[in-house]
C-alpha cells in the first residue's frame, strides 16, 4: 500500500508539474506575441498600426517639442509607437532602423542626423516591404523609391527669408557688414540648406560678407563656444546668423560676456521660433526669426495610416510657417505651444 500510494503521489506530482510547465509555456508564447516579434502588420500583437520612429536626439528645445508632438499624436491616433533616440549619431539610427525591420513594424519614420549614407538600410526596409517616411530632415539618395514621402520644412526658404530680411535692414549701408554664421550639425539637411538659402539672398548686396562660419551642432553650448571664438578672432561683428534658436541663445551669453549688447551691437537672426527664442526676440535680444515648426506629430500619424492602407501620398509635404519680428513675437508668445 505504501508503494502504491507512493506511485500515485508521484503520478499526481508529475501531472501537476506537466500542467505547470504547459501553463508556463503558454504564458511565454503570449508574452512573445504581445512583444516585438509578431507578424508584419501586427508587430504589437494587438491590431494597432506599429510605427518605429528614430529621433535625432534631444539637442534643442525644438527637438524636445518635436518628440513630445510625435508621442502625444501617436497616443491620440491609437498608433503603437516604438521610439528610439539616436543621440545625434548616424550609426545609432541605422541600428534602430534595422531593429524596427527585425521587429516587423508597419511603418518606419525617422529624422536623419545627416543627409548621406542611408541607401543600404533604406533598401533593407524596402525589401522587407516596410514603408519609410522622412520627417524634418531629408536624405540625398538618388533612389526616391526608398522612401514614401518627406514631411517637414523648406530649409532653403528659411535661410533665404533670413537673408532677405537682412538685405532690407542694411539697404542703406555704405560699408562692409560683417556677418558670422553658426551652422547646424555638419552634413545635416537644415545646416546645408539654411546656409545655401542665406548665402543666395545676401549675394544681392556685395556689402554683406560672411567673415566666419562654423558648426555649433544645434546646441546652446556649441553656440556659446563658437561665438566666443568668433568674438576673439573678429573685432568687428555686425550680424550673427544662427541656424537655430538654441545656438543663438548660447551666443547671447558669449556676446554679453564680451561687453556687447545683443540685438544692438550685434544683430541676431535665428531659425525655429521656440519659446525661449521668441522671448529673446520680444526682449530685443534677437532681431528676426524664421519659423520652423516642430509640431509634426499629427501629420505624421495621418501619413502612417495612409501608407499602411496603401494610399498614394505626395512625395513631399511641407509645413506652413512664417517669420517673426519683435512686435510679432510679443503678440504670438502668450499662445505659443512650444
Amino acid at each position: 500500500m505504501r508503494n502504491t500510494g507512493s506511485t500515485v503521489s508521484r503520478r499526481a506530482f508529475g501531472a501537476i508539474l506537466a500542467a505547470g510547465l504547459l501553463a508556463t509555456g503558454l504564458a511565454g508564447c503570449a508574452n512573445s506575441d504581445t512583444g516585438s516579434g509578431g507578424d508584419a502588420g501586427d508587430a504589437g500583437g494587438n491590431g494597432k498600426i506599429v510605427l518605429g520612429f528614430s529621433q535625432v536626439g534631444a539637442e534643442s528645445g525644438w527637438r524636445t517639442a518635436n518628440t513630445t508632438s510625435i508621442k502625444e499624436a501617436a497616443t491620440a491616433a491609437g498608433i503603437e509607437l516604438k521610439f528610439d533616440d539616436a543621440q545625434q549619431k548616424q550609426e545609432n539610427q541605422i541600428k534602430a532602423i534595422r531593429n524596427f525591420i527585425q521587429q516587423k513594424v508597419d511603418v518606419i519614420a525617422f529624422s536623419p542626423v545627416v543627409e548621406s549614407g542611408w541607401d543600404t538600410v533604406l533598401k533593407e526596409a524596402k525589401d522587407a516591404k516596410i514603408p519609410v517616411i522622412l520627417t524634418d530632415r531629408a536624405v540625398d539618395s538618388a533612389d526616391k523609391s526608398l522612401y514614401k514621402t518627406f514631411l517637414g520644412s523648406d530649409f532653403v526658404k528659411e535661410g533665404r527669408l533670413s537673408g532677405e530680411w537682412l538685405i532690407e535692414q542694411t539697404k542703406s549701408a555704405t560699408g562692409p557688414v560683417n556677418i558670422v554664421e553658426l551652422q547646424g550639425t555638419t552634413g545635416s539637411a537644415p545646416a546645408n540648406d539654411r546656409k545655401k538659402g542665406f548665402a543666395e539672398a545676401i549675394a544681392a548686396n556685395p556689402n554683406l560678407k560672411i567673415i566666419a562660419s562654423q558648426s555649433g551642432d544645434f546646441t546652446r553650448a556649441g553656440g556659446k563656444a563658437v561665438m566666443e571664438q568668433f568674438l576673439k578672432a573678429n573685432p568687428k561683428i555686425d550680424v550673427l546668423f544662427a541656424h537655430n534658436d538654441d545656438m543663438g541663445l548660447g551666443a547671447l551669453e558669449a556676446i554679453t560676456a564680451a561687453g556687447k549688447v545683443p540685438g544692438k551691437d550685434i544683430k541676431i537672426i535665428t531659425v525655429d521660433a521656440v519659446k525661449d527664442g521668441m522671448q529673446a526676440l520680444a526682449d530685443g535680444k534677437f532681431n528676426f526669426i524664421a519659423e520652423c515648426s516642430p509640431l509634426l506629430g499629427p501629420q505624421l500619424m495621418d501619413l502612417a495610416k495612409k501608407v499602411k492602407a496603401g494610399e498614394q501620398i505626395p512625395t513631399r509635404i511641407e509645413t506652413e510657417e512664417t517669420t517673426f519680428t519683435q512686435e510679432q513675437a510679443k503678440e504670438a508668445l502668450p499662445n505659443r505651444k512650444y
